[in-house]
């Protein structure tokens, strides 16, 4: 069964890459300033979660042709991204669904694999897949240290360069009164990938669909404090 999911994963991986890719291209050649643009859609949280989901699939992937279960440093990698994909799907539907972001041309296959597909897929992997690990609660701010240096990159930059990759982060045209504005929406995002992340974790925590393959250490010592 591993060895399944394996395939599956190698086959998702190449589906996020070759969205990123056309993606990557068709707004290349639409845009006079190449180099700005390279920077620009780097620094979408939905490219940099589709591209380390994509590694982490292809990681996966050999973890689950060679061994029965994930190394505990990966199965927390691999949460911490299932959280960030289950963000970008959540944030997109409800915020950005209906808004053209500066990207040039969007291409409506690569926006439908990056934004909902990819999101999907991971989320199930991470539920069905065997080899997952059990997750210790306190693991939960490791998964947000990413999401943090990624708004405070963000808003540092867009202060400078006047660009920011979501409206809703732009002080200049986010509801609200300027960074008021942002703020509120920057803190419920953040609550709700903790949210999101204590799901993940919790998920981890249960024998549904299968009993985890093993006990992460932290877990175990939390386990048996906890009698």
């Amino acid at each position: 069964m591993r060895a399944v999911w394996g395939g599956i994963r190698v086959a998702a991986a190449a589906g996020i890459v070759i969205a990123i890719v056309a993606q990557f291209v068709t707004s290349l050649s639409m845009l006079p300033n190449p180099g700005l643009f390279v920077i620009n859609f780097l620094s979408f949280f939905t490219i940099l979660s589709n591209a380390l989901s994509a590694i982490v699939l292809l990681i996966g992937a050999w973890f689950a042709f060679r061994a029965p279960a994930d190394p505990v440093w990966f199965n927390l990698t691999r949460a911490s991204v299932v959280t960030y994909m289950a963000t970008t799907f959540v944030v997109y539907n409800l915020l950005l669904r209906d808004i053209s972001l500066d990207q040039a041309t969007t291409l409506p296959w690569s926006n439908e694999i990056l934004h909902v597909w990819a999101p999907l897929y991971v989320v199930l992997d991470w539920v069905l897949a065997p080899g997952r690990r059990t997750i210790a609660w306190k693991r939960i701010w490791t998964i947000a240290i990413f999401p943090i240096i990624w708004v405070v990159y963000t808003m540092i930059r867009g202060a400078i360069v006047g660009w920011y990759p979501y409206p809703f982060l732009d002080p200049n045209i986010a509801p609200g009164v300027g960074y008021d504005g942002v703020t509120v929406y920057v803190i419920a995002i953040a609550s709700f990938i903790l949210l999101v992340g204590a799901g993940i974790i919790g998920i981890s925590r249960s024998a549904w669909p299968y009993r985890a393959a093993s006990e992460e250490p932290e877990a175990t010592a939390e386990a048996v404090t906890a009698r």
